[in-house]
């Protein structure tokens, strides 16, 4: 016949239960942590090149006053 007897590995304890809860949560803080230090660094660079364009353009302009050339139309 089938062996209906439940090991002792296979009963859920309480305790193992709560360190892997606590686990899984502390794992997701961290990658939470990583993800919005990342999207941090993303934001930060999409921002210093936003500037660098914005300055690009400008001198683009003076240098474009000083050739003579008229900007164009927007």
């Amino acid at each position: 016949m089938a062996d209906t007897k439940i090991k002792s590995g296979d009963v859920e304890n309480p305790e193992n239960l709560q360190d892997l809860t606590g686990f899984v949560q502390t794992l997701l803080t961290q990658m939470q942590d990583k993800f919005q230090n990342m999207s941090d660094q993303i934001i930060t660079r999409i921002d210093e090149m936003s500037n660098r364009i914005d300055d690009l353009e400008k001198n683009i302009g003076e240098l474009m006053n000083q050739a003579g050339v008229d900007e164009p139309e927007k």
